[in-house]
């Protein structure tokens, strides 16, 4: 032990150790994150990730390619689509029962809900499901929308693409056909490109 000026210094291991404490102090305290997808096609979502008790009550048969479950939707509880997995699914209102409009890099953030044979099944749908043969392959549709899962999504819990550029919306049971009004967007923030992905 080394004294300056009358004062105990400590030692460099002692000052090691404590540097050691404190950073083992701080990183179990966590902090509060948000995550998301930029670029072009996305902007910067917040994750919605409840606790890991949070419940999605997944309804899916076994050969379903679609299902739903219920979700926080902009901080209201939901009944929505999800691919098998559990997955929230979107639709684009850029799209129409006959074009695919997002593709490409677009689809990179927002990957296609595909399916391959020849029929799709639901679980506990009102409406119809179909495919179309475009860009992506053969993408599953919901009352004529093509249906997409979102690259910010990280659980089942999440639905952080609801809103994204004014365009992107969660799908729901009741959703109307295409050809009917879309809903009224909500204001959000970001870069979405020129084409408002």
């Amino acid at each position: 032990m080394a004294y300056v000026s009358g004062k105990r210094v400590g030692t460099l291991v002692e000052l090691m150790a404590l540097a050691l404490v404190s950073a083992l102090a701080l990183a179990a305290c966590g902090t509060a994150t948000t995550s998301g997808s930029g670029g072009a096609y996305g902007g910067t979502s917040p994750t919605n990730t409840p606790g890991a008790s949070a419940q999605i009550n997944l309804t899916c048969a076994p050969s379903a390619i679609v299902c739903t479950k219920t979700v926080t939707v902009s901080g209201k509880t939901e009944t929505v689509l999800a691919n098998s997995a559990g997955m929230t699914l979107y639709y684009f209102t850029p799209d129409t029962a006959t074009t695919i409009a997002c593709s490409g890099a677009c689809a990179q953030t927002w990957p296609p809900l595909t399916a391959s044979g020849s029929g799709v099944t639901g679980s506990g749908l009102s409406g119809t499901l179909t495919t179309l043969n475009g860009a992506n392959g053969k993408q599953v549709e919901y009352n004529g929308h093509p249906l997409y899962t979102y690259a910010g999504d990280h659980a089942q819990t999440d639905a952080n693409g609801e809103g994204v550029g004014g365009k992107w919306f969660v799908a729901v049971p009741g959703l109307a056909t295409t050809g009917a009004p879309a809903p009224a967007a909500s204001p959000t923030s970001g870069g979405y490109g020129a084409g408002g992905y």
